[in-house]
């Protein structure tokens, strides 16, 4: 198979937020219900025509579509599919996207089995929908979860009561996966596989060279599910290579942060300990192979920074495309506002729409103009690098841009 080859549609991506964990008040999330693009799949898709998003990123819920143990309902999708096939738009579906069924133990072999089985299920309903390699994201975000399961309040019922078990659980989750990925296999021999997790940057704070040993190790971890999941360390997990398919980069503007006081190094005040986002992609490109498919799954930023971030982002991947990284592409998400996993009554206000109520309580969707003219330019500006030729923007692109 050639690692190289034209993976997507569409090189500029959107990706809608589908977490489904229940939060630390008990409340189960629902995020494609919550923003009503779950209801307004249609319109949410026909909005993205203009831009050239042809690529989108959804995700099932493990949660949602196993409402009681091993009988599986997946009709809530079927609208997101017949709209997609409407506007020719391919789907990389994410499996588990941090929830779970509640009467599961997390640490139990019976995890592992069950998710196995809920992928399978999974991909025997999604094959007939793919028209080439269906892409699956097994469990989003493996770093991640097992974090924010074990060592916060984020994800009901567990906690900091669990730290201890942190790396535990992130071998859990990706025996998990790896047997997911076989299961869908057995499925659709077709299906590829997207890993993602953030890319960070960890520092001592100033003057605490003692922390400055840690803090690299706090960077380093970032690499531990993708090293498991390949192989290259703790194998007995049954990592290999041919699980580490494709690589993705989840990176927003709080990923570069002080160990111990948890500072963020912010991007707003270009704060200058700050590492280049290109460094960091030509770090990871060259810790995998720079044969291995790389794409940014994930990036935006919140109000009014969010068209200047995208620029920084492109003038970033230009940068490190000069020195030979080559991106399969990258993913605007939210595309589509969304709620707090804590408080669900604050909007980020970080996608290319945001979402108000009408008196109906339909939410409205609302472009945010200079987050939208910026991806524009930003299309266009890409284009014009060597590698990036091939994703010229359309036209009506350009004065659909002229006009906003």
């Amino acid at each position: 198979m050639n690692k190289n080859e034209n993976l997507f549609y569409s090189f500029w991506q959107g990706g809608y937020e589908g977490a489904d964990h229940i939060n630390s008040c008990a409340h189960p999330l629902d995020m494609n219900a919550s923003n009503q693009h779950r209801t307004h799949v249609r319109e949410d898709y026909m909005l993205l025509q203009p831009f050239g998003l042809r690529t989108i990123r959804e995700s099932i819920g493990w949660r949602l579509a196993e409402p009681t143990p091993n009988h599986y309902d997946f009709s809530f999708l079927e609208p997101v599919i017949e709209a997609a096939q409407e506007f020719d738009l391919q789907i990389l579906w994410t499996l588990c996207h941090y929830g779970w069924p509640q009467d599961i133990d997390i640490f139990s072999p019976e995890f592992v089995e069950r998710y196995a089985r809920y992928a399978a299920a999974a991909a025997e309903f999604l094959a007939p929908f793919s028209k080439g390699e269906p892409i699956y994201t097994p469990i989003n975000e493996i770093s991640f979860l097992a974090y924010a399961t074990c060592e916060t309040t984020l994800i009901y019922p567990y906690g900091t009561h669990l730290r201890a078990r942190s790396v535990e659980f992130k071998r859990q989750l990706v025996r998990a996966a790896i047997a997911g990925m076989e299961a869908i296999w057995k499925v659709d021999p077709r299906a590829r596989f997207l890993h993602v997790d953030p890319l960070i940057h960890v520092i001592a704070p100033r003057g605490r060279p003692d922390l400055v040993e840690i803090a690299e190790t706090v960077r380093l971890s970032q690499y531990q599910a993708w090293d498991m999941l390949s192989g290259s360390i703790e194998p007995e997990l049954g990592g290999a290579s041919k699980y580490l398919d494709i690589i993705g980069v989840n990176y927003y503007h709080s990923n570069q942060w002080e160990w111990e006081t948890f500072n963020t190094l912010f991007w707003h005040l270009k704060d200058p300990r700050r590492r280049r986002f290109k460094d960091m992609l030509l770090e990871i490109n060259e810790r995998y192979g720079r044969g291995r498919p790389l794409v940014i799954a994930e990036t935006s930023h919140v109000g009014s920074g969010r068209g200047e971030w995208i620029t920084d982002i492109t003038e970033e991947i230009i940068q490190a495309a000069h020195e030979g990284l080559v991106l399969q592409g990258i993913c605007l998400y939210p595309i589509l506002d969304r709620h707090g996993w804590e408080n669900l009554d604050h909007w980020h206000r970080s996608g290319m729409w945001d979402v108000h109520p009408d008196a109906k309580g339909n939410l409205v969707r609302v472009m945010d103009k200079p987050y939208a003219k910026s991806l524009i330019e930003a299309q266009w500006k890409l284009a014009k690098t060597p590698y990036y030729q091939a994703f010229q923007p359309h036209d009506d692109q350009y004065i659909f841009c002229q006009n906003l």
